[in-house]
């Protein structure tokens, strides 16, 4: 029986928005969105939570949101991207020696030498969010991707790997929030790892690409070469700096300056009309205010162009400014400012597209969800769906969705479970005493089933005879219950002779010394 897919949850906490999505994964490989909620104000500041209460309380309201588009959803884990200028990365190297030569190289060998890297010496008050391999060798062979490695053979294997930590007070205070609103986080993911999966196509990892997510407290950098992630970095300009140089520079209210930037903001100031003005009103008492939309193009092209400039000195740094052969991919709410596009490549010098998540969405989305502001949050459903494809965790008690209103099974929950049961009295008998060559646990509760099945089955037949319909089935079975008993009962005996085998043993060689002590 094919496991169902189970249901996964995005938890999006930006600077200016909180967003909650539940999907699932059809038969064709497309993401179902089964519910969409969101809440203006997070109580973050450049991804960091610096109010926890505001946070709560978003948090609250976009689950609730979420729970209201489908009150057949039971939410109750949730993937939750982490960014913020805390974020760090580094690049190190792992190697691990195989110690039979003879066998071939196990996903197994390659999660221990992942789970050596969290070894690593980072600062005292960071934590390891994420490992990312990139390129592994064997022995003297290097180039090597994971799906090319594992079936291989050799004496050593190694790894290059990118490692992302975190602040330990910020992470904590993410989990805090998460906690406090009735959830648990599945696992951290970092934003712009997350971006990337959600507008990125199979042809931008072999061409290579960087991928810019301009949100609304940090501006998400991921770099991708040769089909391997290569850079992360975190840079703390966004849309929330573009608003406060317009008020700034304007002199206009908070929210006067976050209205006209996303209805008449524009990215490149040659494109605005001379003539152009924005009618708003004034304060109490006072006149309207007319602003030019030259001035307002200005002000934010001059933010843009030093996130650009991030940008750039982030991909030279790697030294792959004219590898990156398929360019740019802009993605995050600040990415919808008009003429973006035109401002990138003029000042990289490299193409640029608009990144939108809808490409891994079926058919029937809501159509807000195309925009880019909501690709991290498809991003995360699309790494919990890479965690549950490839058993890197396990989803025990997860998220569902009830079909039917009285229906007792609930979809997407059955996923590889494991023993959380106490062991029984034939198990606890094979691990002291080992098993038994007569049976195993296995074969002793198969028995026990079928004589329950039969039990059953004669009781229908009893009553059947009894209206004088089917006096064959009787007969035919009585005498495979009474065998069934039989070997029941021999079986029972078997376990106790081996059970007094090993008690004689143990008083005939205990030593005399331990007797006397006694």
């Amino acid at each position: 029986m094919q496991k169902e897919n189970p249901v996964i949850v995005g938890l999006d906490i930006g600077t200016t928005k909180i967003a909650a999505i539940a999907g699932r994964k059809n038969e064709f490989g497309k993401l179902e969105i089964l519910g969409f909620g969101k809440a203006e104000r997070s109580g973050v500041n450049h991804g960091m939570v610096l109010n926890i209460d505001e946070c709560i309380r978003s948090i609250n309201i976009a689950l609730e949101d979420c729970l209201a588009s489908n009150p057949n959803l039971n939410i109750k884990e949730v993937y939750v991207g982490i960014a913020g200028h805390h974020i760090k990365s580094l690049q190190t190297r792992g190697d691990r020696v195989i110690n039979n030569v003879e066998e071939e190289i196990r996903k197994e060998d390659i999660d221990a030498l992942i789970k050596d890297q969290y070894k690593t010496f980072i600062p005292a008050n960071d934590q390891i969010i994420d490992i990312i391999p990139q390129d592994f060798t064997v022995d003297s062979l290097e180039g090597f991707s994971l799906q090319e490695v594992v079936g291989m053979t050799g004496v050593r294997i190694g790894a290059n790997f990118h490692i992302v930590t975190g602040d330990k007070s910020a992470i904590r205070n993410i989990h805090r929030c998460v906690q406090r609103a009735q959830l648990s986080t599945k696992d951290l993911v970092l934003q712009p790892l997350a971006s990337a999966a959600a507008v990125m196509c199979p042809e931008d990892f072999e061409s290579g690409v960087a991928i810019v997510d301009i949100g609304g407290g940090t501006t998400d950098l991921a770099i991708f070469h040769e089909g391997m992630l290569k850079h992360t970095v975190v840079i703390p300009i966004a849309g929330v700096n573009i608003t406060n140089d317009i008020r700034q520079g304007l002199g206009v209210l908070r929210t006067q300056a976050e209205q006209m930037k996303v209805k008449f903001g524009m990215a490149l100031a040659d494109e605005a009309q001379s003539n152009a003005y924005i009618t708003i009103p004034g304060l109490k008492g006072q006149p309207q205010k007319e602003i030019s939309a030259k001035n307002l193009a200005n002000i934010i092209q001059s933010r843009m162009e030093e996130i650009l400039e991030y940008v750039m000195y982030h991909i030279k740094q790697m030294n792959l400014q004219d590898k990156l052969h398929g360019g740019i991919i802009l993605t995050g709410g600040g990415s919808q400012l008009k003429h973006i596009m035109q401002l990138t490549e003029f000042k990289t010098g490299m193409p640029a597209r608009l990144g939108l998540p809808n490409e891994h969405l079926s058919v029937g989305y809501i159509p807000e969800l195309m925009k880019p502001m909501y690709a991290t949050c498809i991003g995360l459903i699309l790494r919990g769906y890479d965690d549950f494809e490839s058993n890197r965790l396990r989803f025990i008690s997860n998220n569902s969705e009830e079909s039917l209103a009285n229906n007792d099974e609930i979809e997407g929950t059955f996923v590889t479970m494991t023993k959380t049961f106490e062991a029984s009295p034939q198990e606890l008998l094979n691990m002291e005493f080992g098993e038994t060559p007569e049976t195993s646990a296995t074969d002793f509760f198969s028995s026990d089933n079928q004589h329950q099945e039969m039990q059953s089955s004669l009781d229908g037949a009893v009553q059947q005879n009894e209206q004088g319909q089917a006096e064959a089935t009787l007969n035919t079975e009585m005498p495979e219950a009474k065998q069934l008993g039989k070997n029941r009962a021999e079986l029972v005996n078997s376990i106790f002779k081996t059970v007094k085998s090993k008690v004689m043993y143990w008083f005939e060689n205990v030593d005399d010394e331990k007797l006397d002590n006694g």
